[in-house]
């Protein structure tokens, strides 16, 4: 070959290499700039639906509780929710012109198989003018779990209207079921159909009951005497109190400067004199008062309560190694006076979860997971595994410890004692035959007037191992409200066993 024919075949090789290099610039990096250009909407909307939107599948079988059908359509594909309202708050909607939520909006990529992790099936399509489907999303959620907490939380007995129901498994921080109530149907807001979407949407958005709320994440609500498993824990972790320490109780307690006394509930009956543990079990209001305002100090017990995750502003709930949903801080309030001093009437009502506290239900059952898993707080996710196109693996979650607020040997004493709880005291209405079973319930004054809200918030160990931790919030339930919560706790936790092989 001559110099001219070979400096003509080394530029056109260099052009080609340019090309290919173009090619992949654009195929691998710019896509998403391209697709999401305002010029390029339609046809980027037409593209996304002609692929098939990977399945979000849940429970120990792999039941598919989000799934694309085909139709003769636009667009080609319809994604549908099988079971109605069951998932709606935790695998959420993707309609055609509104914003996505849920497992179906911090999974977008996945699903539609647009993600870095989907870059080898888009080049093999490329080549072969396929259409690889999306990726799958395989979730940690408990198919018997979540029916349960649906089904019972809808159908409680002190007819509460609003709800929320979590449960974890504390030895990974898996979330087994979430379920806020009152529910709604996903498929009409994933109509191809943008009239039938957007009126689906204003109805749900202007109902009272706010079904497209998130009660489980996005909530926070006063949390009452679930709050007295801090207080337990600040001060034990003290180490100036066992659970056979003796605190004040009575009928009344006043703390210092305080212009009105705090009394117990209907119905509890708290002795001048009693234990720490059984001011727990039988949840005395006067003797955990006494407890935070008189001899914890304001430190001990606020670093309780962020140790546990309280103030925490950056907690999600999704994949270990990306997005999520966020989730609403829980909140102490402010519990010093101008000068800069611990208020301790202020603190006196924080112990039993009123004045400024706010808690989502979540952080709930975080408390109660961290207890049963011996003091440490694993990070709460939903997504198990992620699968591309021909069902490969591309990601396996792998649990991650959040935070250690209290020793195994505090955890251990905490546990006995919110067992205590459930066998003789407020919360045996979350007793499961055979198993283990702790935790805490709380009645929250709202301060509006209105009736108050219904807590449980408890766990189920099985052979020393941990199955599952739940919190059950009944708004505005009224009497009866934290009794139905554990009955409820109970039965989820039930469910939840069964799934993974009990009885």
């Amino acid at each position: 070959m001559n110099a001219p024919l070979r400096r003509v075949g080394i530029i056109v090789m260099v052009m080609f290499g340019l090309l290919f290099a173009n090619l992949n610039w654009v195929q691998g990096y710019k896509a998403d700039e391209y697709r999401n250009s305002p010029h390029n909407a339609g046809r980027v909307q037409i593209a996304e639906y002609q692929r098939e939107r990977g399945p979000i599948l849940v429970g120990r079988d792999g039941t598919a509780a989000a799934v694309s059908i085909e139709t003769d359509g636009r667009l080609t594909y319809l994604r549908t929710y099988p079971e109605d309202g069951r998932w709606a708050h935790v695998v959420g909607y993707k309609p055609v012109n509104l914003a996505a939520t849920g497992i179906e909006r911090f999974e977008n990529d996945s699903l539609a198989g647009t993600g870095d992790r989907f870059f080898v099936d888009r080049m093999r399509d490329l080549f072969t003018g396929d259409q690889s489907a999306g990726g799958t999303v395989q979730t940690t959620l408990s198919r018997g779990g979540q029916q349960t907490a649906f089904e019972e939380l809808n159908d409680n007995q002190v007819g509460a209207d609003r709800g929320a129901v979590i449960a974890i498994d504390p030895r990974t921080g898996g979330v087994q079921a979430l379920v806020s109530m009152p529910s709604f149907d996903p498929n009409p807001l994933a109509s191809h159909d943008p009239d039938v979407a957007q009126d689906a949407y204003e109805a749900l958005d202007a109902d009272p009951e706010r079904p497209l709320a998130n009660r489980v994440l996005s909530e926070r609500f006063e949390p009452g005497s679930v709050f007295k498993v801090i207080d337990a824990a600040a001060a034990l972790a003290s180490g100036d109190y066992q659970p056979d320490s003796n605190l004040e109780g009575g009928a009344q307690y006043t703390a210092p400067t305080a212009g009105s006394p705090i009394g117990n509930a209907p119905g509890v009956s708290c002795p001048n004199s009693i234990t720490l543990e059984q001011a727990l079990v039988v949840s005395c209001n006067t003797a955990f008062s006494w407890l935070a305002a008189e001899q914890l100090s304001g430190d001990e017990l606020s670093g309780m309560a962020d140790a546990f995750g309280f103030r925490d502003d950056e907690l999600s709930v999704g994949r270990l190694d990306g997005e999520g949903m966020s989730v609403a801080t829980s909140q102490l309030g402010e519990l010093h006076r101008e000068d800069g001093q611990y208020d301790q009437p202020t603190l006196a009502l924080t112990a039993i979860g009123q004045a400024s506290v706010q808690m989502t239900p979540i952080q709930g059952a975080l408390i109660a997971a961290t207890v049963a898993n011996g003091g440490t707080q694993m990070a709460p996710y939903l997504v198990e595994q992620l699968q591309d196109g021909q069902l490969r693996p591309v990601y396996q979650a792998s649990p991650e410890s959040l935070r250690e607020p209290i020793t195994g040997e505090v955890a251990s004493e905490l546990e006995d004692m919110m067992v205590a709880a459930v066998e003789r005291g407020t919360g045996t209405n979350a007793q499961i035959p055979g198993y283990r079973v702790g935790g805490k319930t709380g009645t929250a004054e709202t301060g509006d007037g209105a009736a108050e809200h219904g807590w449980f918030v408890g766990f189920v160990i099985d052979d020393g191992e941990p199955i599952s931790a739940v919190a059950v919030f009944l708004e505005n339930a009224g009497s009866g409200g934290s009794g139905e919560a554990a009955r409820i706790a109970g039965q989820v936790m039930h469910a939840v066993v069964n799934d993974q092989g009990g009885s």
